[in-house]
């Protein structure tokens, strides 16, 4: 299993979308409103890892997984698009991600990472918590009254 940056360099954006829609893809009929994910493009994530910094997870010359950081400052940064391959969870390809992000917080000195998931999703805020985040908030996609997604964040 290796890291590598997703920058210049890489091509392969088609399979990248493929990762996050096979990652994301338990999710769909589970979610209101429908995820962000499903208007990605190939040239959307080209675009998206022009002004965030990404990562991959390469595993037998597959991809196995990838995340994208933003700061925020004052004090965090963004994680999104968290995706491991269906056939990847579970063996640390998540974890060697997050690790890269929390590298990458402290060279920007940031003491916290930040991410949103679905309420729906229980099982996301259980594996986010094992890693260390905290719920922070609660909050609605525009046009909804109940809260769609939850805030957690993790002290570094």
């Amino acid at each position: 299993m290796k890291l590598a940056p997703i920058d210049r360099a890489f091509e392969d954006w088609d399979a990248l979308l493929a990762l996050i829609l096979a990652s994301f893809a338990s999710m769909h009929p589970r979610i209101v409103p429908p995820s962000s994910a499903l208007q990605l493009t190939p040239q959307s994530l080209k675009q998206k890892a022009e002004t965030e910094k990404a990562y991959a997870v390469v595993e037998n010359d597959r991809l196995a997984g990838c995340i994208f950081c933003k700061p925020e400052p004052p004090d965090c940064l963004y994680i999104g698009k968290l995706a491991v391959a269906p056939d990847a969870q579970g063996r640390g390809v998540g974890r060697l991600m997050l690790r890269a992000a929390e590298t990458y917080a402290a060279e920007c000195r940031l003491p916290y990472l930040r991410l949103e998931t679905r309420i729906e999703l229980e099982e996301n805020h259980r594996l986010f918590a094992r890693w260390g985040f905290v719920r922070t908030a609660e909050a609605s996609h525009p046009g909804f009254t109940r809260p769609t997604f939850i805030e957690m964040r993790k002290p570094l």
